[in-house]
């Protein structure tokens, strides 16, 4: 499916001097892996040369950056920069006064632009919940607190608070809210729509995550960068802070509880990781947005990837060693009907319940074969709701509508998705009877996340495939925007 918004032109792989089967190899050492994209994009000399989303994600729809989130706030902070509004060496302190706590260090009066964006201020570990525990209507001034167990400026500890007091100091100097602020210098200039950000509880947006963008949308981002911040006519992000931000200003570690990722472990720059190939922007579960400025390449990923080890690692491995080979017209053909066929199944099953005729009962004690009305057991791993929460299942033309407590109604197609939007955010479902058993999948459709329903006459369960970092609460994810004070610890 070719994107919509045509932010890039397209072109055959080939001529753009990429190999068909390379990508075949990626999507088969992705499969083969089991890691779960939601969308893929390849990019060189400018132009898409490779694009496709697993259904039901589509080209349309924005996708939940997490933290690649903050390589836009970093150009955000390259602009208040360029703009002379904002330098490296400005303070915290100076910029926020109204959030220095009462008996701030010396180290944290001295915290700056730098620091900050390398994310070496001296904290032992992400100061985000600490911080947030510690003064939670002003997380600038539980960040300030500290405590530092580092002199600052001498190890990158990865950090999710700077980038929030990055996004709040963008918005005090140039007196606009973040997403305001690149709209207007960056999105609308680039011909970008439909930014969504998730937001803290005071409106503010997060800065760190929260982000939703296209699958082109990231890629014309990545472009944009390679063109050394150029778009068109118009230097958008001075080209300065781009060589800036995209070199190595600090060493990294390994990530706590991931497998050694030599991808991760290049420097950082200024909320940019240095890869063994140029740099990238990396959010959790698998938001990439890598740029190789030596192959005038760009690559998009996107998904809910637990094996953080396989990117980007796998694109060096399949696409590196085919760049500049000759097109070749039938792998093309392979590649672009594999593109097409990418897809999650819908769940598996079928229309009723087993055993249920014409006068069968519903599980829920009415006339109505198919229906059920349970309550969740909350104790299973990654619930999606609370305990208790009463889940009734009713049977509809070509599937069903579902209602997850007292506010919540998703419809939920057979054999098909079905897309419903109870409370703004859209979720697409589909499901099926397994015997005596209603399996629904619901996804979060511009997250990585989704939640397996099933449901009996004695209990429902709904867990996520993988838990969202900010709330595990489904309800708060299908609102526009989530606002919630994220956790975690």
């Amino acid at each position: 499916m070719s994107g919509l918004s045509g932010l890039l032109p397209r072109c055959a792989p080939g001529a753009a001097g990429v190999s068909a089967r390379g990508v075949l190899r990626l999507l088969d050492g992705l499969e083969g892996r089991g890691v779960e994209c939601h969308s893929v994009m390849v990019v060189r000399g400018g132009r898409v040369v490779v694009e496709g989303w697993w259904a039901p994600y589509s080209a349309e729809r924005g996708h939940l950056l997490y933290s690649l989130t903050k390589s836009f706030t970093s150009a955000a902070v390259g602009i208040a920069v360029g703009d002379g509004l904002l330098s490296l060496e400005d303070r915290v302190v100076d910029v926020l006064p109204e959030s220095v706590p009462e008996g701030i260090s010396e180290q944290g009066r001295r915290l700056n632009v730098h620091h900050l964006l390398t994310m070496t201020t001296g904290h032992g570990v992400d100061s985000l919940d600490g911080a947030w525990q510690a003064e939670p209507g002003d997380l600038a001034k539980g960040f300030l607190r500290g405590p530092f167990v580092e002199d600052e400026g001498t190890r990158h500890v990865y950090d999710n608070s700077t980038t929030f007091v990055l996004a709040r100091m963008v918005e005090r100097v140039t007196g606009v809210g973040l997403p305001e602020f690149l709209q207007e210098r960056v999105f609308g200039p680039m011909g970008i729509e439909g930014a969504e950000w998730d937001r803290v509880a005071s409106g503010a947006a997060f800065g760190f995550h929260g982000l939703h963008l296209t699958t082109e949308a990231i890629a014309a981002f990545g472009e944009l960068l390679l063109r050394g911040g150029r778009w068109g006519d118009r230097q958008l992000v001075p080209r300065e802070w781009v060589e800036l931000a995209t070199r190595p200003h600090v060493e990294t570690l390994p990530l706590p509880g991931w497998s050694q990722n030599p991808d991760f472990l290049g420097g950082y720059g200024y909320q940019f990781w240095i890869s063994r190939h140029g740099y990238h922007g990396h959010g959790s579960y698998g938001q990439y947005c890598v740029v190789v400025p030596k192959h005038d390449l760009v690559v998009v990923v996107t998904g809910a990837i637990q094996q953080e080890g396989a990117l980007p690692g796998l694109l060096w491995e399949c696409l590196l060693p085919g760049l500049d080979e000759p097109g070749n017209a039938e792998d093309e053909e392979i590649l672009a009907g594999r593109l097409r066929q990418l897809s999650f199944a819908p769940a598996a099953g079928s229309a009723a319940p087993a055993g249920a005729g014409a006068a069968a009962p519903g599980r829920s004690g009415t006339a109505d074969p198919g229906s059920v009305v349970a309550r969740v057991d909350g104790s299973a791993e990654g619930s999606a709701l609370a305990d208790g929460t009463v889940v009734g299942v009713e049977p509809v033309s070509g599937g069903w509508r579902v209602r997850l407590g007292e506010s919540v109604e998703v419809e939920v197609g057979y054999g098909e998705w079905r897309e419903s939007s109870p409370l703004g955010r859209p979720a697409v479902a589909s499901g099926a009877w397994q015997g005596d058993r209603f399996v629904a999948d619901l996804f979060v459709i511009t997250s990585p996340h989704r939640v397996r329903l099933e449901v009996n006459a004695d209990a429902a369960t709904a867990t996520w495939n993988v838990v969202p970092l900010t709330t595990p609460d489904l309800e708060l994810h299908l609102r526009t925007p989530l606002m919630t004070r994220p956790d975690v610890a």
